[in-house]
């Protein structure tokens, strides 16, 4: 029978070493030991919503775990984890996952110049993203994860399951406790993508991130643009998620549609001398002003043709879209007629 002061080890072959980052009664430690409640309250200061978003990704990475973001464009992945590391106070490095992300760009190269000069040595290596995460105890935050060559995954892999990395005539590279692997994809696109393995998924917990509600979109873009007429900033956002719920686009646009076209109006509106509407962003856009709806057709061409991207077994153009979505919002709008 086991002594009280006996302890057995159960983790699985492959795991990574216990961090001295996980969450100890309600705080964490790490490069300022302030409690997670503390950090959570700090990091909500630079979001709207994701309230339970915030809670989870806070959650895995306090608790030592690599996590995979996965969700559409413009959905606040990269808010929400710069927004961590910046109250954590924990370096973040950036990288772009596509086929130029080699395990060589990754980890690092001596520098040819003074390989020819010193030969290889340890001086002469030039760290790449990862060792620079692993070294500083930063999180190396991997967009587009889908992209990236399967020789490089198999490198993070390592980096994951060991917390440390072998590089020829370098040495070992051992990370520090903090150290995090977060990476991110879009489940919509499979255009020039992999297919991650199960032993990918296998190493990662996994946090699904879908669009916010028109309440919190209009908080975001209204924050973002500093347009202050809340009819402008409620079209916008109506019109931007209006091109998410059609059967003929295949995806639609995120909220920094909305955000540009709320600017373009606006810049508009002031060149063509056409009052913003000022009454309350619920009322129904139905007898607004000709020219300002004229406004709203031109700025919605403009930051939404690029941004959505339609079913390729249609014959149909984005301005075609655009033009029905727009005259459904302003022209029709059956179900905020009026009773009767």
């Amino acid at each position: 029978m086991a002594t009280p002061d006996e302890t057995f080890d159960t983790s699985l072959p492959g795991d990574p070493p216990p961090s001295d980052a996980v969450i100890t009664g309600s705080r964490v430690g790490g490069a300022d030991g302030a409690s997670v409640r503390d950090i959570r309250r700090r990091v909500a200061r630079h979001l709207v919503g994701r309230d339970r978003e915030l809670d989870l990704l806070l959650a895995s990475v306090s608790a030592g775990r690599d996590v995979l973001l996965e969700g559409p464009p413009g959905t606040s992945k990269s808010t929400l984890l710069r927004s961590i590391t910046t109250e954590w106070g924990i370096p973040l490095m950036f990288v772009e996952g596509n086929a130029d992300l080699t395990p060589t760009r990754l980890v690092g190269h001596h520098s040819p110049a003074r390989v020819l000069r010193e030969d290889y040595t340890a001086d002469n290596f030039v760290a790449g993203p990862l060792v620079d995460a692993m070294r500083s105890g930063g999180f190396l935050y991997v967009e587009e994860f889908n992209r990236a060559p399967e020789d490089t995954l198999n490198t993070l892999l390592t980096a994951m399951a060991e917390r440390r990395i072998s590089i020829p005539r370098v040495g070992t590279v051992e990370a520090l406790p903090s150290f995090r692997v977060v990476a991110s994809m879009n489940p919509y696109d499979n255009i020039g993508t992999t297919r991650l393995s199960t032993s990918v998924y296998d190493r990662l917990c996994r946090l699904s991130i879908d669009y916010q509600d028109d309440e919190a979109e209009r908080g975001i873009v209204g924050r973002r643009t500093g347009v202050e007429s809340p009819r402008l900033i409620a079209d916008a956002v109506a019109l931007t998620r209006a091109t998410r719920e059609r059967d003929d686009v295949r995806q639609g646009s995120s909220v920094r549609g909305a955000i540009d076209l709320a600017l373009v109006a606006a810049q508009l509106a002031t060149m063509r001398a056409v009052p913003l509407p000022d009454e309350p962003s619920v009322a129904p856009p139905r007898g607004l002003p000709e020219e300002y709806t004229a406004v709203v057709l031109d700025a919605l061409m403009l930051a939404l043709s690029g941004r959505i991207f339609l079913d390729e077994a249609l014959e149909s153009t984005p301005e075609f879209v655009l033009r029905e979505i727009w005259e459904d919002h302003f022209l029709l709008q059956p179900s905020a007629a009026d009773p009767g």
